[in-house]
Protein backbone atom coordinates (compact mmCIF):
# COMPACT_ATOMS: atom_id res chain seq x y z
CA UNK A 1 0.00 0.00 0.00
CA UNK A 2 2.52 2.72 0.88
CA UNK A 3 5.01 1.87 -2.10
CA UNK A 4 1.80 2.49 -4.37
CA UNK A 5 1.61 5.76 -2.34
CA UNK A 6 4.95 6.83 -3.17
CA UNK A 7 4.59 5.95 -7.02
CA UNK A 8 1.79 7.64 -6.67
CA UNK A 9 2.84 10.95 -5.60
CA UNK A 10 6.54 10.68 -8.22
CA UNK A 11 3.26 10.03 -11.02
CA UNK A 12 1.29 12.74 -9.75
CA UNK A 13 4.68 15.65 -9.29
CA UNK A 14 5.86 14.48 -12.36
CA UNK A 15 2.05 15.44 -14.23
CA UNK A 16 1.92 18.10 -12.55
CA UNK A 17 5.03 19.59 -13.84
CA UNK A 18 4.15 18.76 -17.07
CA UNK A 19 1.71 20.86 -17.66
CA UNK A 20 3.33 23.44 -20.00
CA UNK A 21 1.98 26.69 -18.60
CA UNK A 22 4.46 28.77 -20.74
CA UNK A 23 3.34 26.86 -23.81
CA UNK A 24 -0.29 26.77 -23.39
CA UNK A 25 -0.36 30.60 -21.82
CA UNK A 26 1.82 32.78 -25.13
CA UNK A 27 -0.85 30.48 -27.30
CA UNK A 28 -3.50 31.84 -25.88
CA UNK A 29 -2.72 35.37 -24.70
CA UNK A 30 -0.06 36.49 -27.55
CA UNK A 31 -0.88 33.64 -30.37
CA UNK A 32 2.80 32.45 -30.75
CA UNK A 33 4.54 29.10 -29.97
CA UNK A 34 6.81 30.08 -26.97
CA UNK A 35 9.09 27.16 -28.47
CA UNK A 36 9.76 28.43 -31.68
CA UNK A 37 11.33 31.27 -30.32
CA UNK A 38 14.58 32.26 -28.14
CA UNK A 39 15.66 29.11 -26.36
CA UNK A 40 12.54 27.17 -27.46
CA UNK A 41 12.26 26.82 -23.78
CA UNK A 42 8.28 27.56 -22.02
CA UNK A 43 9.67 28.94 -18.69
CA UNK A 44 9.03 32.69 -17.75
CA UNK A 45 12.16 33.95 -19.63
CA UNK A 46 11.84 32.85 -22.67
CA UNK A 47 7.85 33.87 -22.43
CA UNK A 48 9.28 37.36 -21.39
CA UNK A 49 11.11 37.25 -24.84
CA UNK A 50 8.14 36.39 -27.02
CA UNK A 51 5.07 37.56 -25.04
CA UNK A 52 6.28 40.62 -22.57
CA UNK A 53 5.82 41.17 -18.89
CA UNK A 54 2.88 40.01 -17.82
CA UNK A 55 2.57 36.89 -19.57
CA UNK A 56 6.33 36.04 -18.16
CA UNK A 57 5.03 36.83 -14.75
CA UNK A 58 1.71 34.69 -14.54
CA UNK A 59 4.02 31.75 -15.86
CA UNK A 60 6.48 31.92 -13.20
CA UNK A 61 3.89 32.32 -10.96
CA UNK A 62 2.02 29.40 -12.62
CA UNK A 63 5.25 27.31 -12.44
CA UNK A 64 6.43 28.29 -8.90
CA UNK A 65 2.31 26.75 -8.14
CA UNK A 66 3.30 23.55 -9.56
CA UNK A 67 6.05 23.04 -7.08
CA UNK A 68 3.91 24.16 -4.09
CA UNK A 69 1.17 21.96 -5.23
CA UNK A 70 3.43 18.71 -5.85
CA UNK A 71 4.56 19.05 -2.29
CA UNK A 72 1.05 19.58 -0.63
CA UNK A 73 -0.93 16.79 -2.55
CA UNK A 74 2.03 14.31 -1.46
CA UNK A 75 1.60 14.89 1.62
CA UNK A 76 -2.20 14.56 1.60
CA UNK A 77 -1.52 11.30 -0.39
CA UNK A 78 0.82 9.91 2.16
CA UNK A 79 -0.85 10.24 5.19
CA UNK A 80 1.32 9.59 8.56
CA UNK A 81 2.19 6.65 7.09
CA UNK A 82 6.08 4.84 6.42
CA UNK A 83 7.46 2.49 4.03
CA UNK A 84 9.69 0.49 5.71
CA UNK A 85 12.92 -0.62 3.93
CA UNK A 86 15.54 -2.87 6.18
CA UNK A 87 16.16 -0.36 9.46
CA UNK A 88 14.96 2.73 7.54
CA UNK A 89 11.21 4.16 7.34
CA UNK A 90 10.40 6.28 4.72
CA UNK A 91 7.67 8.95 5.62
CA UNK A 92 5.75 11.98 4.62
CA UNK A 93 8.44 14.04 3.60
CA UNK A 94 10.88 12.03 1.87
CA UNK A 95 7.67 11.32 -0.24
CA UNK A 96 7.35 15.38 -0.62
CA UNK A 97 10.54 15.88 -1.81
CA UNK A 98 10.25 12.97 -4.41
CA UNK A 99 7.08 14.77 -5.81
CA UNK A 100 8.74 17.66 -5.68
CA UNK A 101 11.99 16.77 -7.93
CA UNK A 102 9.30 15.12 -10.13
CA UNK A 103 7.69 18.00 -10.89
CA UNK A 104 11.00 19.77 -11.80
CA UNK A 105 11.70 17.04 -13.99
CA UNK A 106 8.18 16.98 -15.23
CA UNK A 107 8.55 20.68 -16.38
CA UNK A 108 12.09 20.39 -18.16
CA UNK A 109 10.91 17.20 -19.93
CA UNK A 110 7.66 17.21 -20.29
CA UNK A 111 5.41 14.41 -21.85
CA UNK A 112 3.24 17.15 -23.31
CA UNK A 113 5.72 18.63 -25.53
CA UNK A 114 7.54 15.63 -26.74
CA UNK A 115 10.01 15.39 -23.48
CA UNK A 116 10.75 19.09 -23.64
CA UNK A 117 10.16 21.88 -21.74
CA UNK A 118 11.79 24.73 -19.24
CA UNK A 119 14.93 24.54 -16.89
CA UNK A 120 13.21 24.34 -13.65
CA UNK A 121 13.70 27.14 -11.78
CA UNK A 122 10.45 28.00 -10.79
CA UNK A 123 8.89 24.91 -10.06
CA UNK A 124 12.28 24.21 -8.02
CA UNK A 125 11.62 27.43 -5.71
CA UNK A 126 7.90 26.80 -5.34
CA UNK A 127 8.78 22.87 -3.95
CA UNK A 128 11.47 24.51 -1.40
CA UNK A 129 8.46 27.03 -0.59
CA UNK A 130 6.30 24.71 0.41
CA UNK A 131 9.57 22.39 1.75
CA UNK A 132 11.93 24.89 3.54
CA UNK A 133 10.40 28.88 3.28
CA UNK A 134 13.89 30.11 4.68
CA UNK A 135 16.24 28.25 2.15
CA UNK A 136 13.85 29.42 -0.46
CA UNK A 137 14.00 33.29 0.88
CA UNK A 138 17.30 33.02 0.78
CA UNK A 139 17.53 31.84 -2.73
CA UNK A 140 15.06 33.68 -4.04
CA UNK A 141 16.55 37.10 -3.19
CA UNK A 142 19.83 35.94 -4.14
CA UNK A 143 18.27 35.09 -7.47
CA UNK A 144 16.23 38.55 -7.89
CA UNK A 145 19.48 40.49 -6.53
CA UNK A 146 21.94 38.95 -9.01
CA UNK A 147 19.19 38.98 -12.27
CA UNK A 148 18.99 42.88 -11.14
CA UNK A 149 22.71 43.44 -11.11
CA UNK A 150 23.91 41.67 -14.13
CA UNK A 151 20.43 41.21 -16.46
CA UNK A 152 21.74 37.44 -16.77
CA UNK A 153 18.71 35.40 -16.07
CA UNK A 154 20.60 31.90 -16.76
CA UNK A 155 23.48 33.37 -14.02
CA UNK A 156 21.05 34.64 -11.45
CA UNK A 157 19.02 31.68 -11.12
CA UNK A 158 22.50 29.35 -11.38
CA UNK A 159 23.68 31.52 -8.14
CA UNK A 160 20.04 31.30 -6.85
CA UNK A 161 20.13 27.43 -6.49
CA UNK A 162 23.28 27.05 -5.35
CA UNK A 163 22.56 30.22 -2.70
CA UNK A 164 20.01 27.68 -1.34
CA UNK A 165 21.44 24.50 -0.92
CA UNK A 166 24.55 26.67 0.61
CA UNK A 167 22.65 28.04 3.48
CA UNK A 168 21.06 24.59 3.96
CA UNK A 169 24.30 23.28 4.81
CA UNK A 170 24.80 24.94 8.13
CA UNK A 171 21.12 24.81 9.06
CA UNK A 172 21.41 20.99 8.89
CA UNK A 173 24.49 20.48 10.63
CA UNK A 174 24.22 22.91 13.49
CA UNK A 175 20.41 23.54 13.52
CA UNK A 176 18.97 19.66 12.64
CA UNK A 177 17.17 20.61 10.04
CA UNK A 178 16.02 17.35 7.63
CA UNK A 179 18.58 15.78 5.62
CA UNK A 180 15.63 15.35 3.14
CA UNK A 181 15.74 19.41 2.51
CA UNK A 182 19.68 19.25 1.74
CA UNK A 183 19.11 15.99 -0.83
CA UNK A 184 16.24 18.35 -2.27
CA UNK A 185 18.47 21.25 -3.01
CA UNK A 186 21.23 19.02 -3.80
CA UNK A 187 19.48 17.10 -6.77
CA UNK A 188 17.19 20.29 -7.56
CA UNK A 189 20.53 22.17 -8.15
CA UNK A 190 22.42 19.78 -10.52
CA UNK A 191 19.50 19.49 -12.44
CA UNK A 192 19.12 22.90 -12.84
CA UNK A 193 22.78 23.67 -13.49
CA UNK A 194 22.77 20.47 -16.39
CA UNK A 195 19.88 22.93 -17.71
CA UNK A 196 21.93 25.50 -17.98
CA UNK A 197 24.99 24.12 -19.71
CA UNK A 198 24.40 26.11 -22.72
CA UNK A 199 24.03 29.23 -20.71
CA UNK A 200 27.35 28.86 -19.02
CA UNK A 201 29.58 28.18 -22.45
CA UNK A 202 27.64 31.63 -23.60
CA UNK A 203 28.60 33.50 -20.41
CA UNK A 204 32.16 32.60 -20.40
CA UNK A 205 31.92 33.40 -24.34
CA UNK A 206 30.72 36.63 -23.51
CA UNK A 207 27.75 35.82 -25.66
CA UNK A 208 25.23 35.08 -23.39
CA UNK A 209 21.65 37.41 -23.76
CA UNK A 210 20.34 39.98 -21.20
CA UNK A 211 17.28 40.38 -19.50
CA UNK A 212 14.78 41.95 -21.89
CA UNK A 213 16.16 41.22 -24.67
CA UNK A 214 13.85 39.71 -27.72
CA UNK A 215 13.89 36.43 -28.51
CA UNK A 216 14.42 35.33 -32.10
CA UNK A 217 12.74 32.99 -34.41
CA UNK A 218 14.23 30.09 -34.28
CA UNK A 219 14.48 29.20 -37.52
CA UNK A 220 15.78 32.15 -39.07
CA UNK A 221 19.69 32.40 -39.92
CA UNK A 222 20.96 34.74 -37.14
CA UNK A 223 18.85 32.83 -34.03
CA UNK A 224 20.39 30.12 -32.17
CA UNK A 225 18.62 27.35 -30.92
CA UNK A 226 19.93 27.23 -27.16
CA UNK A 227 19.50 31.26 -27.40
CA UNK A 228 18.69 32.81 -23.46
CA UNK A 229 17.91 30.92 -20.27
CA UNK A 230 14.14 30.58 -20.19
Amino acid sequence: MMMAKFAAVVIMGYLLGAIPIGYLLTRRQAKVDVTAYGSGKVGATNVLRTAGRKSAALVATMDLLKGVLAVVLAGLIMGKGYLVVGDFGFGTLVAQVLAALAAVVGHNWSVFLGFKGGRGVATFFGGLIALCPIAAIVGGEILIIGAGLTQYASLASIAGVVGAYAILVPLTIMNGFPLEYLFYTLVGSVIIIVMHRDNISRLLKGKERRLGEKGEKRDSPASSPTDGAG
